[in-house]
């Protein structure tokens, strides 16, 4: 199981995914923005997403959870 965080304050602009699909590592699961950029969030490794607790224009904090992966 991989747990993906914020690594930053941000706003959450899109999501790329949705439970059940199947992701690889380095794809993108969603956008956040912040200071006018766009920052991808992608895994680690191969996973199923299991849980997405964030949708568009949540702001979120430094370590906040974003997605869950299990593994496929």
């Amino acid at each position: 199981m991989e747990s993906v965080r914020a690594e930053m304050v941000a706003g959450v602009l899109s999501l790329a995914v949705e439970v059940g699909e199947v992701v690889e590592a380095g794809q993108t699961l969603l956008l956040l923005e912040s200071m006018k950029m766009e920052i991808p969030v992608v895994p680690e490794g191969r996973g199923r997403v299991s849980r997405v607790v964030v949708s568009p224009g949540d702001v979120v904090q430094e370590g906040d959870l974003l997605v869950v992966l299990d593994g496929a």
